[in-house]
């Protein structure tokens, strides 16, 4: 039941320091040590096509589309009576609604990120020195309200670390906060081919902490409330020899709805004096995931993924009291996750796998080990 709803601070891809801690490649180019440049932006048209392009494939595949869920308690339906197949969910992928008034599904996630170099604003590998490492624990927890409608919340602690630099975060740290109402507006129809589509409407909430603080590494929030938008999709197909592959698509989009007052150091890459605001830029992701049943019990997944951010602008008076106006620049990757999912009933499994950024511009390289559990109640 995997889900990238995430704040700027994301666990699946820790890529700065997620379901993160990942920091939004455009919230801190001043404490990755490149400097700021003029603003630069990456068209949203790009993210929409490589949608636009999945969805196609969906209309002409022939198969035969089924219900969402984790088993028969969050609402799938099997092509046989006798034999249904069990689903943890991708390690990237959104799930949509559940399927069941009243149902409960708990996910815990653990990742670790690892550096292994950043993608300049050309796309070339260059080594990085001062490698921000970090520890993360993610956690979603979604109910069904309705049998289409869903209040899911993702919280996320981390522990970070820089080789190199030396430094530490101070403690465990929280994310900010996402909350999100889901809302499946098309159920899947297997005779006529139709996949079921949700929509996420949410609100970041600011819990992380992002100003006035002791140590660069505990920059792990945003200081902003942040709009969160997405569509899922997801549909099911029966292959020679019966085994079952499921298909997700999604498209995200995130937008700061308030500006933070920063001070001092802070998430925004600003040092000791430094008084102002900070407005992040607008930041999204597009992708599809493949789930391949081995049998009942055992799912071979990958996800592909790309995701794309605008610069962040930072506006204030430094410690001499000079004003500034920076600017960062834009960024992108493409994300890659491979996992092997197990699950000994309908409603618990667990997924281990990694995920990695092997493409993109102006974001760090990062591999990013994980394994969760999936319960459904």
């Amino acid at each position: 039941m995997a889900a990238t709803m995430s704040p700027t601070i994301r666990a699946r891809a820790v890529r700065c320091a997620g379901r993160r801690p990942r920091c939004n490649a455009a919230t801190l180019q001043a404490g990755t040590g490149y400097p700021y440049h003029a603003a630069s932006y990456i068209p949203v048209t790009e993210s929409i096509l490589f949608v636009a392009l999945s969805v196609l494939v969906l209309s002409v595949a022939p198969a035969r589309a089924e219900n969402t869920g984790n088993g028969t308690a969050a609402g799938s339906q099997g092509q046989r009576e006798t034999y249904s197949q069990w689903y943890t969910g991708s390690l990237v992928s959104p799930s949509g609604a559940l399927t069941k008034a009243g149902v409960f599904a708990w996910e815990p996630y653990v990742a670790y990120s690892q550096p292994v170099g950043y993608l300049g604003s050309t796309g070339g590998s260059m080594p990085v020195h001062d490698r921000a490492h970090a520890v993360s624990s993610f956690t979603l927890y979604k109910y069904s309200l309705t049998n289409s409608v869903s209040l899911q919340m993702t919280p996320d602690i981390s522990y970070g670390w820089r080789r190199g630099h030396g430094g530490t975060t101070s403690g465990l740290k929280m994310g900010d906060l996402p909350v999100d109402v889901m809302w499946r507006y098309l159920d899947a129809d297997p005779r006529r081919y139709i996949p079921a589509l949700s929509l996420f409407v949410g609100v970041a909430f600011p819990s992380g902490d992002y100003t006035k603080l002791g140590r660069d590494e505990d920059g792990v929030g945003t200081g902003t409330y942040t709009f969160r938008l997405a569509l899922t999709e997801q549909s099911t197909y029966t292959l020679p020899g019966h085994h079952e592959l499921r298909l997700r698509m999604w498209g995200t989009f995130r937008r700061a709805l308030t500006q933070a007052h920063i001070a001092d150091t802070s998430s925004y890459g600003t040092t000791a004096g430094f008084r102002g605001l900070a407005h992040p830029g607008m930041y999204g992701e597009s992708g599809f995931s493949l789930e391949y049943g081995v049998n009942q019990k055992w799912v071979i997944a990958m996800d592909l993924a790309r995701d794309w951010a605008n610069g962040v602008v930072v506006r204030g008076h430094d410690a001499q009291g000079r004003y500034q106006t920076l600017t960062g620049q834009a960024s992108g990757d493409w994300l890659v996750a491979p996992a092997v999912e197990y699950n000994w009933s309908p409603r618990f499994g667990v997924i281990a796998g990694v995920t990695a950024i092997f493409a993109g511009h102006n974001t760090g390289q990062v591999i990013s080990p994980q394994v969760a559990f999936n319960s459904v109640f």
